[in-house]
């Protein structure tokens, strides 16, 4: 079975048995009609285009972005830049970095340490979240070991390799240490790879779906199992928790990562994702971005969302 497929048949059966998240069909139906009628513009690229940076720079900064790309359960200790979000500060952070010294090569990213990062990111170190730094800084060093050990050090080997498979390409990422996002569910192994899907998406987008950003099967891709999206559905009542669920998330009690819970909210997340891509026609990843702008807007952002301090969101 595919990697795709793993995930997609894990977080239907995870669907089925869950007990603290429903899967509400009634309102499923009401969003689907609701994102049939709308349009679901790309998000903004923070990457340039490959013609402006050439394959090699594209490929890196993307990789080296989505090997940080998690740490939603320290943003509210994260310090901000102005008006941005936790996830819009690291990612402005790394852009700035490149700017000024060039996408991250394999070498500069395999001896990253806690203070790299925080220089990188405009965190105070020693600060409130070194332990979030640390994280990065070993996901960077586990990302410039693949580089070196496998493709000569090149971002763009690394990416061509995957001979135009997203699925091919999931699998390589995310066979990397901190990005293995398998949970166990009812002694059964639920298979999320969120940072290494979200890579193919945005190096298909960098690219404009040519050169080493095509994938024959990248509406192959689901959602992106986070903690935004599943509160986008739960506003719009598409999924239901149970109130002693609801009562932790409303309190800013953290999850435990692998929870039954935490694994329920994220695979009913990509369950329902899957089942409005059957309604409307539209690819799952597609949806993904379309809730994602959704959960942008203040009265939703202002309702508590489930926090967890993981690698992969």
């Amino acid at each position: 079975m595919s990697v795709l497929a793993r995930v997609r048949s894990g977080c239907a059966a995870v669907a089925g048995a869950a007990t603290h998240v429903t899967v509400d069909l009634g309102a499923l139906d009401r969003l689907a009609g609701d994102l049939d009628r709308a349009e679901v513009p790309l998000l903004p690229e923070e990457r340039p285009p490959a013609s402006a940076a050439g394959e090699e720079a594209v490929a890196a900064h993307v990789l080296a972005w989505n090997a940080v790309n998690f740490g939603s359960g320290w943003f509210p200790r994260l310090a901000k830049r102005p008006g941005l979000s936790g996830a819009r500060t690291l990612a402005a952070g790394l852009h700035d970095h490149v700017a000024r010294s060039g996408p991250p090569a394999a070498g500069w990213l395999a001896a990253a340490d806690a203070a790299t990062c925080a220089a990188v990111f405009g965190q105070p170190h020693p600060g409130p979240v070194d332990d979030l730094l640390a994280l990065f800084a070993r996901a960077w060093r586990d990302l410039g070991a693949l580089l070196t050990d496998r493709y000569d050090g090149s971002a763009a080997t690394l990416v061509r390799d995957a001979g135009g498979s997203a699925d091919r390409l999931v699998a390589t990422l995310g066979d990397m240490p901190l990005a293995r996002d398998v949970a166990t569910y009812g002694g059964a192994e639920v298979a999320f790879y969120k940072r290494a899907q979200i890579t193919v998406s945005h190096l298909a987008r960098a690219f404009g779906g040519t050169g080493p950003g095509r994938f024959d099967d990248v509406d192959e891709l689901t959602a992106f199992a986070d903690n935004l999206v599943p509160h986008v559905l739960r506003m719009a009542g598409v999924l239901v928790y149970d109130d002693g669920l609801a009562d932790r998330i409303a309190r800013g009690v953290l999850l435990r990562p692998g929870s039954p819970a935490e694994v329920e909210i994220r695979a009913c997340g990509v369950h329902a994702v899957e089942l409005l891509a059957a309604r409307t026609g539209r690819a799952p990843a597609a949806l993904d971005n379309a809730l994602w702008q959704r959960g942008q807007d203040p009265a939703i952002k202002a309702v508590p969302r489930h926090r967890c301090r993981c690698t992969f969101y």
